[in-house]
């Protein structure tokens, strides 16, 4: 993840050895070092970043956000993301985590149904008031002493943490009702299922006939919602997972074309240029 964020350059984050399990990090220590746009990628643990101050524009699987500080983007494990920009008079704080920390006050399940911000789908985005600003921060820093100092009290950083989502959860709106509008739903069933289920089902029909309706119905409601056809997002998916397998994997060319449904290694290899302008192999290559 270090190459992923700084490349080849000479600078290196601070490393403890609880990184793998939690970290947090001023973010105006390390907007200089970070090459964005960031290329897709996913982690096993959970994240987070807290603008004070700038903005940002990330993914969460085929769904763009602006983020306006001051707030919070949160991001659970598995999911796919790219990190399009931060600017570079943006502050606060990125972290990440393992679930494994706090399952001693929560099961997985109840965790996220507890804090749904933490959930894989819904919105990410949590903006608070400026009044609370220094409350947040004064528990994120918190969390980073504890970081700084090496400590391995996975009991302290779990309760400071769980404060901090209770305090995030009272700017938690009502829970979004379903839009009348059903094509807007149907659209955004698609789009959970494309990022659930994008290995297994590589064909509209296949989604068709887990949402209960026609491929043409689906085409329909895509079309209108987004200007995207059914087949485009699904090939939008496809290339997202195709680029972070190239990423963050050794996994041969020919492997990647197989996981993600091509079955000839040609026409991955033209799937992808025609996407890209670029081969499988340039892009992995690229720094």
């Amino acid at each position: 993840m270090n190459k992923h964020h700084f490349g080849d350059a000479d600078w290196q984050p601070l490393q403890t050895g609880i990184s793998q399990f939690f970290h947090i990090n001023r973010i105006e220590d390390y907007i200089e070092h970070i090459k964005f746009p960031l290329p897709p990628h996913r982690k096993t643990v959970y994240d987070f970043i807290f603008l004070t101050q700038g903005h940002s524009v990330r993914t969460k699987g085929l769904d763009k956000y602006e983020i306006e500080a001051p707030s919070f983007f949160y991001l659970p494990p598995y999911q796919i993301t790219t990190h399009e920009i931060m600017s570079r008079d943006a502050k606060g704080f990125y972290c990440h985590f393992d679930a494994e920390i706090l399952t001693k006050y929560y099961k997985p399940n109840d965790l996220v149904k507890e804090f749904p911000f933490l959930q894989f789908i819904g919105n990410p985005i949590i903006n608070v008031e400026q009044q609370v600003i220094h409350p947040i921060t004064n528990l994120l820093s918190r969390l980073k002493g504890e970081y700084d100092l090496h400590a391995q009290q996975f009991d302290v950083i779990g309760i400071y943490l769980l404060a901090l989502f209770v305090e995030v959860k009272r700017f938690m709106g009502p829970a979004t009702k379903l839009l009348e509008n059903a094509s807007f739903r149907v659209t955004q069933q698609y789009k959970e299922a494309l990022m659930q289920f994008v290995y297994q089902k590589q064909k509209v029909s296949l989604y068709a006939d887990l949402l209960a309706v026609t491929p043409n119905h689906l085409n329909k409601c895509v079309k209108a919602v987004t200007g995207k056809s059914a087949h485009d997002l699904l090939d939008e998916m496809i290339l997202l997972e195709a680029k972070a397998l190239l990423k963050q994997t050794s996994l041969s060319i020919s492997e990647i074309a197989d996981k993600v449904g091509k079955e000839y290694l040609s026409d991955f290899v033209r799937f992808f240029k025609t996407k890209t302008s670029l081969t499988p192999t340039e892009y992995r290559q690229l720094n």
